[in-house]
């Protein structure tokens, strides 16, 4: 519908609108996150596009004017320069860095939006509410994976009262006066872990197994526990959780625990990794001789992951798709700060072994 190129304007600083031209396919793939073939289809009529995919590229068509001979106008709430921060966790977690390029690389393909990606130490609530305080008047938006900790949820509450519009990543802090929550359901993510390891270890009915997580104050490494243990609890009683590690999704602190661990019970059956840092647990698998015999399951499809699925030392891992998840986040909070909705699509779990890699 309009492009902007830099400059200088009421927009927002270092922009400017160009003419206004009619919306085209790239226009509303752009907004809507999605593929030119996939706008095609949709506004064609054609089929293999999910309902929910189709109602939202369709709304975001109709916004921008596509189907009337009247493009929409230019200095309209669905024109608003948007600015947006996403606070992530410092750190080694291959998901968080993939998800940060994520966001990085999809947010400059919107139309009007500034975004910026700061990291902070994820595992300090003090230090994260005080930077949530401290947000520039300015921001209009934030995205944010973060610990469900009394003084986090003050200062989120405090954001959103200066009407800054708010989304939680990958892990949820409820009772906060948040958009959204943008990713899996972690309980469930937790249940089909359980049961992946039962069926790996099959005909055997005892065993010890140990948890990994980076931390038990983030909601979402609290849910995954809590389904992994429901579901052995519920048909694989014969497995033994021994112990759970917190391990700050810190490679070399998952080593370290990972060695005392095993050094402490060799006759171990299964480890789930419900956080980060699995290339550490890894490690200190294969210098114990332990890969191939210990049944290993994580979470997150990253380049460390596939390599260690590959030689045999991680069975599966649960992805939450990084992709899915920032598009998801910007498409909320851009249309929240412009006065309108959007339903953002869960990402869906996905099991992923040797034998089904994904591209990216």
């Amino acid at each position: 519908m309009i492009d902007v190129i830099a400059g200088g304007s009421a927009a927002g600083p270092g922009w400017t609108a160009k003419t206004l031209l009619r919306a085209t396919l790239s226009d509303i793939a752009r907004e809507a996150g999605v593929s030119s073939a996939t706008v095609d289809r949709v506004v064609n009529n054609r089929g293999g596009v999910r309902s929910l995919t189709r109602d939202h590229v369709m709304g975001v068509a109709e916004r921008l004017g596509y189907f009337s001979d009247t493009p929409a106008p230019s200095d309209g709430p669905e024109r608003r320069f948007v600015r947006l921060a996403f606070l992530l966790p410092a750190g080694t977690n291959a998901f968080i860095r993939m998800l940060q390029t994520e966001i990085e690389q999809q947010a400059r393909l919107l139309f009007a939006v500034e975004c910026r990606v700061e990291t902070i130490e994820g595992f300090d609530p003090q230090l994260l509410a005080r930077r949530l305080v401290a947000m520039d008047d300015r921001i209009d938006g934030v995205g944010i994976v973060a610990l469900d900790h009394p003084v986090v949820r003050e200062a989120i509450r405090a954001l959103a009262l200066r009407g800054t519009r708010i989304v939680t990543l990958a892990s949820d802090i409820q009772n906060v006066p948040r958009v959204a929550y943008i990713g899996t359901d972690n309980r469930q993510a937790g249940r089909l872990a359980g049961y992946l390891m039962g069926r790996f270890l099959g005909a055997q009915t005892a065993g010890k197994v140990a948890l990994f997580a980076g931390s038990l104050s983030y909601r979402g490494h609290q849910e995954r526990e809590m389904g992994f243990r429901q579901i052995l609890h519920e048909e694989f009683p014969g497995l033994q959780i021994v112990e759970l590690r917190e391990v700050l999704d810190d490679r070399d602190t998952a080593y370290r625990e990972a060695i005392a661990l095993l050094d402490k019970h060799p006759d171990l059956t299964a480890i789930y990794n419900v956080g980060g840092a699995t290339s550490g647990i890894a490690r200190a698998v294969k210098s114990r001789g332990m890969d191939g015999r210990v049944v290993l399951i994580a979470h997150d499809a990253t380049e460390g992951n596939k390599a260690l699925l590959l030689d045999g030392t991680l069975d599966a891992v649960i992805d939450q798709n990084a992709k899915a998840e920032a598009r998801e986040a910007l498409a909320t909070l851009v249309a929240s700060v412009r006065g309108g909705t959007h339903a953002p699509l869960p990402p869906r779990l996905q099991a992923i072994f040797r034998e089904n890699l994904p591209e990216e």
